[in-house]
């Protein structure tokens, strides 16, 4: 059996119960090393065989997983698999072979950014969507989600995989239609000891990201969530009628 287990975020204990549970019971685990914190590997028994994806090809792993198929075998995968976790291609071979396996969900650092940021992307009359996204780089994006036709929305945007790519990054949002003034936030490492919270604007991410030597393992949000104007919610305004509550008159 082979669970695809998200890591969480970063910080070891950030990951779930069942998650740990799972860890803790594995014959095999194969994390992704370049990003999964090595400190979820303490989890593991003694005699548990630990592989680094990192310096691995898809066949490999799947070729671990066959040999392994009469073991508990763990795929530890940074935050979230289902988001930028390239499980689909891995799940798609076990089914193949036969292989059984499941997925346990994890807190994806897009969650833990919020955490560091003390924000709520979703704000009354300021933004209700949140759209999860990258720059293109090696991998590209469809035509429709390029990162110019997606600003067009002034939606809260959590970019991905785009550390590198700031000042790319920074013109396309701006020729999107997000005001070169919109708020903007690079969080490094999310939730790890070593994390770094880097407030700025659309027009300077580029600059801020270079003064903090930011290349890599960071986030990049994007919206007026992160302003100070906002509607209160209406579930908790008085006058306001809920199915478990009848709002008040005056």
């Amino acid at each position: 059996m082979v669970h695809f287990v998200g890591a969480g975020s970063g910080a070891a204990d950030l990951i779930t119960v069942r998650g740990k549970t799972l860890l803790e019971n594995a014959d095999i685990i194969i994390y992704a090393g370049s990003l999964v914190n090595p400190d979820l590997l303490k989890y593991a028994k003694g005699d548990t065989k630990i592989y680094n994806s990192a310096t691995m090809t898809l066949d490999e792993v799947v070729d671990i997983m066959k040999q392994g198929d009469t073991k508990t075998i763990v795929r530890l995968h940074t935050g979230d698999p289902s988001i930028y976790g390239a499980i689909r291609e891995q799940m798609d071979a076990l089914d193949g072979l036969g292989i059984e396996y499941d997925i346990c969900p994890g807190v994806s650092s897009f969650c833990g950014a919020a955490a560091a940021l003390r924000a709520e992307y979703t704000l009354p009359q300021v933004s209700q969507t949140v759209i999860i996204t990258r720059m293109e780089g090696r991998t590209p994006v469809p035509e429709k989600e390029k990162i110019r036709l997606l600003a067009a929305h002034n939606a809260t945007m959590v970019i991905f995989l785009s550390a590198g790519k700031t000042k790319e990054l920074s013109e396309e949002l701006i020729k999107g239609g997000y005001a070169p003034d919109t708020p903007a936030a690079i969080i490094y490492k999310a939730t790890w000891p070593d994390e770094k919270i880097m407030r700025c604007t659309v027009g300077t991410l580029n600059v801020t990201a270079k003064e903090n030597n930011i290349t890599k393992t960071a986030l990049i949000t994007v919206g007026n969530f992160l302003g100070n104007d906002y509607a209160l919610s209406k579930l908790y305004d008085k006058h306001f009628t809920t199915g478990y509550r009848k709002g008040v008159t005056e």
